[in-house]
């Protein structure tokens, strides 16, 4: 079955995010779980930068589920789909998709 074909009355979209892709992908304006250890493979660090006195919650993006293009904060470098990296968000106040950010691992170890 092609990109874009329809199974079961629902959209394949490849796992694009939005609402129709697999489970785990949140969609554009959709809140992120309050509790990050409702998610698999979730851990809670300390915050980058000035914000190392915050917790944040991080999950590493395997390369198979890296499917977009981001930007590392951490180096203002491009992240391209199929690279591995890691996903992170505060604990306090990082309940919607737009507070993450895809960072680099090794720009992630090396923030402060």
């Amino acid at each position: 079955m092609g990109r874009g074909k329809r199974r079961n009355g629902r959209h394949n979209n490849g796992g694009r995010g939005g609402y129709g892709g697999r489970s785990g992908n949140f969609g554009a304006g959709r809140a992120l779980p309050r509790d990050g250890a409702q998610l698999m493979g979730v851990r809670t660090e300390a915050g980058p930068g000035k914000l190392a006195a915050e917790d944040f919650y991080v999950r590493i993006v395997p390369s198979a589920r890296a499917v977009k293009w981001y930007r590392c904060p951490g180096c203002q470098q491009e992240i391209p789909p199929g690279v591995a990296h890691i996903v992170a968000w505060p604990v306090e106040w990082g309940y919607r998709e737009d507070d993450r950010r895809h960072w680099h691992r090794g720009c992630w170890q090396r923030r402060g």
